[in-house]
């Protein structure tokens, strides 16, 4: 049977978004609980609901839906909530007033078959007008496409994506081959597998070994694989999709055929080649080539009178050089590439400044630039020259999906100095040595000891490891070595325990024991509450970073945000959808590159509100108000807490570590010392002992599968 009226409420939304229960407001003047996958479904409006009732022991009388569609609106007012929920982009609370004001209940009537009368609305123009009708269109084919999805389990934002994707062609598209979702960003191999049993698709289908075998391969490249060995990619994709080796075998060959993989051949056994995801191992051998390329074309040697500059150093601009930090200078004005390492305190910021002044002196163009926006602030402060994202220095241009700066376009810098260099996996790493001419000197400076980058690869290590000439600073400096910030994480790295205090007023460094997670949490919660605030004079949330090994658990991020979000934002309004849990104030992170937006994988940022006009929703990040569609609020996560990982890079007034014996399967000593090294004024860690043992004295880090540093040796000269 069928059940009409509006929708009064949402009142559960499960994780996946395949089944909801929802208040309805029925046409008769009596009121429903609906449960059922009403994949996106919204407030206010009205649907029709096919299915049936059910008597549920605990919540009674229910109506079970299979299947729903949207009702157009017979009311001005339900109109106006209708094309003011979010449904057309372009479209808020303001604009849904005027159009309801001229058109009444024959608005949407209007949009379809007669879009140029919405000139006679005041703020839309032509062009406008147009936009908002063929935006109109795209939700009536995006419902269609969510009617055919819903029983198949796909989540509204899935069909979004899968719409924006293939148009108009997505039913045929998926009904023809499901598998090709898998290239969409978010929908992963398990979504469209699941999908394709719906429709009928055999287990043992060709097509379905090809998607899970380069769905095996790609997950590598989460953990920061480049590449997985034969027998190893064989065994996980045989696993994953439950067939026999042939059937992978023969996926293998055909995605080399596709020229989707890359198969190297290594060592005695096929067992051992290497197979690769094509892009990645195009941009680990022209990484490689690039750089012998760029060494072998030579480099016109700046360093004359290095005595007498140094002097100048000093007495002009204040900078006293270490005999480190000498050779180091001495190096980059004699190579063409050459990396600075060194932790905390060594000096590795005075040690730019200074090849600022002296590459400045001697009419090199420079070029300064960081991974994040953040990384790119802190070098302009501290060497007084504006510096870049790497994005933004490559320009990324959003209409050909690529960057502008390349072999043909390169950049006309003399010396291009990057800092945060760990942060650099191997495909950005590729993009910027594409854009460097041969005549350019590279400087590369980083912190070896920090966890390697999110994306895959292990750049800096490689580069090291293969031969790249580099300098490593070793002295803490004086003023320095005053912060046990900065003492602390030497002790780390060599594998001695840190110093816990809990009640020096006059240090930066505290540690508060606790033995069980749920006091670890309360004690996170009072510190940012009221004690951090109060007693050491930071704002919270804004200027203290909670970070943690990993996202499950009670101490997990996904929980710590959500105790910190009822801490500091209880009441905002709810943005997106309420699977996400975003509110207007929340304190957010984007969690993948956005070029259009410029914006980028672990910026922060917080939400001002919604433009009523266009239903956009408004985020401030890096002093900068950056406009997300409803379609892209997915790139955004809550950042009360954030992994350690994620924290890469940037640096905070304080950082709130939480480590515990939760957390043990991720506790390393690089992990410790990168969530240390975050913070500048304050670092507190919370937690255990043993948990902070454990991190000190686990210094295996988790391999990554690459091989640049040995396609690095043998390019370079002897």
């Amino acid at each position: 049977m069928t059940l009409e009226g509006t929708v009064r409420r949402i009142v559960f939304t499960s994780d996946d978004g395949t089944f909801c229960v929802v208040r309805l407001d029925r046409t008769q003047g009596t009121s429903a609980t609906v449960i059922g996958p009403l994949i996106g479904v919204r407030e206010k409006e009205k649907v029709r609901v096919s299915g049936r009732w059910v008597t549920d022991k605990r919540w009674g009388q229910q109506f079970r839906a299979e299947s729903f569609i949207g009702l157009r609106p017979e009311t001005k007012l339900g109109m106006q909530r209708y094309l003011a929920s979010g449904l057309i982009p372009g479209v808020g609370k303001v604009m849904a007033q005027r159009l309801v004001a001229r058109f009444g209940v024959e608005t949407i009537d209007i949009i379809e078959r007669d879009p140029a009368r919405l000139t006679e609305v005041e703020g839309i123009g032509k062009v406008r007008a147009r936009s908002l009708a063929k935006s109109w269109n795209q939700q009536r084919q995006i419902r269609q496409v969510m009617l055919f999805l819903q029983t198949h389990g796909v989540e509204t934002h899935h069909a979004l994506r899968i719409f924006r994707h293939f148009g108009d062609q997505s039913i045929q598209v998926v009904s023809d081959d499901p598998y090709q979702l898998t290239d969409i960003h978010g929908i992963g191999f398990p979504t469209a597998d699941a999908i394709a049993q719906r429709l009928g698709v055999a287990l043992d289908s060709p097509q379905r070994a090809v998607a899970g075998t380069l769905h095996s391969l790609w997950e590598a490249t989460l953990q920061g694989h480049v590449y997985l060995p034969f027998g190893t990619l064989c065994a996980q994709a045989g696993q994953l999709l439950d067939l026999p080796e042939a059937a992978i075998l023969d996926a293998i060959a055909t995605l080399e055929r596709r020229e989707r993989i890359a198969v190297d051949v290594h060592g005695d056994l096929p067992s051992d080649h290497r197979v690769y995801p094509r892009s990645l191992y195009d941009a680990e051998t022209g990484t490689a080539r690039r750089l012998a390329e760029i060494i072998a074309h030579g480099a016109v040697t700046l360093n004359r009178a290095l005595d007498k500059t140094f002097e100048d150093l000093e007495v002009r601009h204040g900078l006293r050089l270490a005999p480190r930090q000498r050779e180091a200078v001495e190096r980059v004005l004699r190579n063409k590439v050459t990396i600075i390492t060194g932790g905390p305190g060594t000096g590795k910021t005075t040690l730019v400044r200074a090849l600022v002044a002296l590459l400045t002196e001697r009419k090199q163009r420079i070029a300064l630039a960081a991974p994040t926006g953040r990384a790119a602030k802190r070098l302009t402060e501290a060497t007084g020259m504006p510096a870049t994202t790497l994005h933004r220095l490559l320009a990324y241009s959003p209409q050909t999906n690529a960057f502008e700066r390349d072999v043909d376009n390169p950049l006309e810098v003399d010396v291009l100095v990057i800092d945060e260099v760990s942060m650099v996996d191997i495909v950005l790493a590729h993009s910027l040595l594409n854009a460097v001419p041969n005549e350019t000197r590279l400087v590369l400076v980083g912190d070896a000891d920090q966890l390697p980058s999110v994306g895959p690869g292990s750049v800096l290590a490689d580069l090291i490891a293969g031969g790249i000439d580099s300098v490593r600073l070793t002295e803490v400096f004086r003023q320095e070595r005053e912060s046990l910030i900065v003492a602390n994480a030497h002790r780390i790295l060599r594998g001695e325990l840190p110093r816990l205090p809990d009640r020096d007023r006059d240090s930066d460094f505290y540690f508060l024991g606790r033995e069980s997670p749920e006091d670890t949490l309360e004690t996170v919660k009072q510190l940012l509450g009221e004690r951090i605030p109060q007693g050491l004079g930071l704002k919270t949330p804004d200027d203290v970073q909670v970070l943690a090994p990993m996202r499950k658990g009670l101490l997990g991020t996904h929980n710590l945000n959500a105790e910190l979000q009822s801490l500091f934002n209880p009441h905002g309004a709810v943005v997106g959808s309420p699977l996400q849990g975003l509110r207007i104030g929340d304190k957010v992170m984007q969690v993948k590159n956005n070029y259009q937006l410029e914006v980028f994988n672990g910026d922060l940022g917080r939400i001002l509100g919604v433009d009523e006009d266009s239903g956009e929703v408004l985020v401030e990040v890096d002093a900068r108000t950056v406009r997300y569609e409803s379609g892209d609020l997915d790139q955004l996560e809550l950042a009360y807490a954030c992994s350690i990982h994620k924290s890469q890079g940037s640096e905070y007034p304080g950082v709130v570590v939480v480590l515990h014996g939760q957390h043990y399967v991720m506790l390393q000593r690089n992990l410790l010392y990168t969530a240390l090294t975050r913070g500048k004024q304050l670092a507190l860690i919370v937690g255990s002992r043993r948990a902070v043992r454990r991190a000190v004295d686990n210094a295996t880090t988790r391999e990554r599968n690459t091989a640049l540093a040995e396609r690095i040796r043998p390019m370079l000269p002897i």
